[in-house]
């Protein structure tokens, strides 16, 4: 079992994926960053200054707090400022990942327009000879 689990493992697929999940990590938290402290930002300060991520309806009245992490303290709130948030984050990370991989496929095809064709393969032995002998009989005429 050890042995096959080490086969499993050893498998390139395997260690891709690996891999894609950890640089999508990475990438998922530049994302957030971007989306939290450059864009939702600007997005506020268009639309007078306000902060998406502080928006939230009390579920209970024993919420009096004015942000939202108070607020969380105090009992349930509908936090729909920070859904909000994460939509856009959402949206941005599925945009980049769709321009990366159409770039990727567009590279791909160019790639595949530009490969040389292959050399068609020899005819087998019994087809050249026939062709000699064809060849052979029409010069001796």
């Amino acid at each position: 079992m050890l042995k096959e689990f080490q086969e499993f493992i050893s498998k390139g697929n395997v260690m891709d994926l690996a891999v894609g999940v950890i640089i999508g990590g990475a990438f998922g938290l530049i994302v957030s960053s971007l989306v939290g402290d450059i864009i939702m930002p600007l997005v506020g300060a268009a639309f007078g200054g306000f902060d998406f991520s502080n928006y939230f309806l009390p579920l209970s009245s024993a919420v009096t707090a004015e942000s939202l992490e108070e607020a969380r303290k105090q009992g349930a709130v509908f936090a729909y400022g920070a859904f909000i948030t994460v939509i856009i984050n959402f949206v941005i990370l599925a945009w980049i990942i769709f321009i990366m991989v159409r770039s990727l496929n567009t590279l791909r095809r160019k790639l595949e327009r530009e490969k040389p064709a292959a050399p068609p393969a020899p005819p087998p032995a019994d087809v050249q000879l026939l062709t000699e002998i064809r060849d052979l009989l029409a010069a001796r005429k």
